[in-house]
């Protein structure tokens, strides 16, 4: 079974987030899948499961160390870049892929790095906004005091696909670290999946598995939640990217670029974009 490696979110190769690709998978069921990822022990591995549909999108499916994802952000980047890679010579390229019941299209470049890559992820949801006593809560459970927080913007879940809660802070990203057992409930209490700590001052975040074990490199499906939360509070207008910093604190600084274009209703779309290395191929010769 063939797959490529590749880093998404870099400046170049061995930076950013690393990802498995697995380019025809069809054979695979869902628990050979979650095997390879576990073996393999990126943060996420993705597998094509098809031809292409009839509306022009490619079927894959999206695997973390512990299950698999409805969503995701730097995966879907990488594997156009892949895509790219080894089917199209041209500069650039299209791709949609059909992840569910949710279909995204993605468009890349060749690039000095290796492929520039942007996703469209839609139309923001803004769900909760938390403020007073609800959110110096929450802020505790990333040991972080009231006083870290952003004056005068709220915490609140926004998705894109995925239901972030966001964390603005002025300072203490360095010092952040999840405390609790039981963020997970916390954050379900308030329609959020997952919490992204977002320094606004230094457009830099933060986000770990909700057990706090692992810290993530580049949180893609996050960087479009950042880019809404930042555009309706006034930090981000529509003829600017924003150059969402994180990583650093993982060892692994990684860059993701954000856009938002909006219209009379506001947002009409977020885009996210990086840049993707190709590291090299594999191949597993026994299959679990």
């Amino acid at each position: 079974m063939h797959y490529v490696l590749c880093d998404v979110f870099s400046d170049g190769p061995f930076s950013g987030n690393s990802l498995a690709v697995f380019p025809e998978a069809r054979a695979l069921d869902g628990r050979q899948m979650l095997q390879l990822t576990r073996e393999l022990k990126h943060f996420e591995s993705v597998f094509l499961t098809g031809p292409v549909l009839v509306n022009g999108s490619r079927p894959l499916r999206v695997f973390d160390l512990e299950e698999e994802l409805p969503f995701a952000g730097h995966p879907l980047l990488g594997t156009a870049a892949v895509l790219h890679h080894l089917e199209q010579p041209a500069e650039t390229a299209e791709t949609a892929f059909a992840l569910g019941d949710r279909q995204v299209t993605l468009r890349s470049a060749r690039c000095a790095a290796g492929f520039d890559v942007w996703m469209d992820q839609g139309k923001p949801l803004y769900l909760a906004e938390l403020n007073g006593p609800a959110a110096r809560e929450l802020v505790s459970c990333f040991s972080l005091a009231p006083e870290d927080l952003a004056p005068d913007l709220p915490l609140e879940v926004v998705s894109t696909g995925l239901r972030y809660l966001v964390v603005p802070v002025r300072q203490g990203l360095d010092r952040a670290a999840i405390r609790v057992p039981d963020l997970e409930q916390r954050l379900a209490e308030v329609g959020a999946q997952f919490a992204y700590l977002y320094d606004v001052r230094q457009n830099e975040g933060r986000h770990w598995t909700n057990d706090g074990r692992i810290e993530d490199i580049a949180t893609g499906s996050a960087a479009g939640v950042i880019g809404a939360y930042a555009h309706k509070h006034g930090l981000l207008n529509a003829a600017t990217t924003l150059e969402l910093k994180q990583g650093q604190y993982a060892g692994r600084p990684s860059r993701l670029s954000v856009q938002v274009e909006s219209g009379p209703d506001g947002i009409c779309t977020v885009r996210v974009g990086g840049q993707v290395s190709i590291l090299g191929t594999g191949r597993f010769e026994v299959l679990p």
